[in-house]
């Protein structure tokens, strides 16, 4: 198998160090805006070579792995989709847009291509997929992070919000999934995720608060519907790279990566 690897910051950098350790995989290609990051990794991973773009070698891939921007994963699926190849999107909040998911989920169809989007740093989405063949009520996503979470994050900072004069818990936003992945693009693609496996943009609701005395990346997720109830909560580590994912986002990937390359799917 030959893997393209859009984005070559933490998450893109792990999945090709642990695609170089699966012997099925034979190339990995690199694409960065960032090419002197690009040709780094490249250094460090036996099974790479840095291509200007990520039609480069689109005829000869098999899988591409979009792990850069909400921006750039609405510029590469389009592409990767009407060549007929497969992709595994990370950026999951770029799918927010009703009419452009749609457009590329149909082209997809068309063009025998398969789209797969990892459960990313939450746990339960099994039991969401499961209770949607039923009635279901309410999808909540509660999120809280450290403040080192959210610093860069144009939502706090056109707030005036002072992240280190923070001394308790506070909630920064209260509202649709819809919204909340716009507005925190880089801090919540799980609710993008749960609103594509469950219910909705608009009917998924999403708590995001900060607090000072956490170290993790708290996500609750509270399900009601005909099945019961459900309520799971992860407490992540933060990538050491990027505070603003978990290393269970990464891990999510390359857990998603080797069922694909073995084709073994043990609890779909």
């Amino acid at each position: 198998m030959r893997l393209t690897i859009v984005g070559c910051g933490s998450r893109g950098s792990k999945l090709a160090e642990a695609a170089d350790k699966m012997m099925e995989v034979k190339r990995i290609y690199l694409v960065d805006e960032d090419k002197a990051r690009a040709e780094a990794l490249a250094a460090t991973v036996n099974k790479a070579e840095v291509v200007e773009d990520v039609e480069e070698e689109l005829y000869h891939c098999d899988l591409v792995i979009e792990c850069a921007t909400q921006a750039a994963a609405r510029q590469v699926i389009p592409k990767v989709v009407a060549r007929g190849v497969d992709i595994m999107i990370m950026s999951v909040g770029a799918l927010v847009d009703d009419d452009f998911r749609e457009a590329v989920t149909e082209k997809a169809k068309m063009c025998d291509s398969k789209i797969y989007i990892p459960s990313g740093a939450i746990c339960g989405t099994d039991g969401l997929r499961a209770s949607t063949v039923g009635e279901v009520q309410q999808v909540e996503l509660i999120t809280i992070m450290p403040p080192v979470s959210f610093e860069g994050v144009k939502y706090v900072e056109d707030r005036g919000i002072d992240l280190k004069s923070i001394k308790d818990k506070t909630i920064l936003y209260t509202g649709t999934a819809r919204e909340a992945v716009q507005l925190f693009p880089r801090n919540v693609n799980v609710a993008a995720i749960v609103s594509i496996m469950g219910i909705g943009f608009d009917r998924t609701m999403v708590t995001i608060g900060v607090d000072p005395d956490i170290k993790t990346n708290y996500h609750e997720l509270k399900i009601k519907g005909e099945f019961g109830d459900l309520c799971t909560h992860t407490y992540n580590v933060p990538s050491p790279i990027n505070p603003k994912t978990s290393n269970l986002s990464v891990f999510s990937a390359i857990a998603a990566l080797e069922r694909i390359v073995k084709n073994q799917w043990v609890g779909i």
